[in-house]
């Protein structure tokens, strides 16, 4: 059997009209894979946008948090209850505080203040059912 001589089919220039095909479709996949790469750019560059990581601590407008003191002063401020309320419990939470009351006439409620603003922004009654 006689061996193929692989010098014998070396390549041949290409006819001029495959050599234009060629050339458009490697300056086609040039275009696109630069289009692909330019959208994946876009698309890692919104998810760091969007994630934690560069964004600095201060508060957003609209939710100031109360500003901490200098070292050795601190704040103070008054809330607010009604006559003969006890305080059972408190919570806080940012710039708002939760204060469980027992009233006057025994029943209990939940009193929300809103430090920023410094006024109360809720009142909730407990009640059993």
């Amino acid at each position: 059997m006689a061996s193929p001589n692989l010098h014998d089919e070396d390549e041949k220039p290409l006819d001029p009209a495959v050599e234009k095909v060629r050339r458009k479709l490697v300056r086609f996949v040039a275009i696109n894979l630069g289009l692909l790469f330019i959208a994946l750019m876009a698309v890692l560059g919104a998810v760091v946008y969007k994630s934690d990581i560069f964004r600095s601590e201060t508060p957003v407008a609209g939710n100031t948090l109360v500003p901490s003191p200098a070292e050795g002063a601190f704040l103070s401020g008054e809330v607010a209850l009604p006559a003969g309320a006890k305080v059972v419990s408190q919570s806080l939470s940012g710039n708002r505080i939760s204060i469980e009351a027992e009233l006057a006439d025994g029943s209990r409620a939940i009193f929300l203040y809103d430090f920023a603003a410094r006024r109360m922004i809720g009142r909730f009654a407990v009640t059993q059912q």
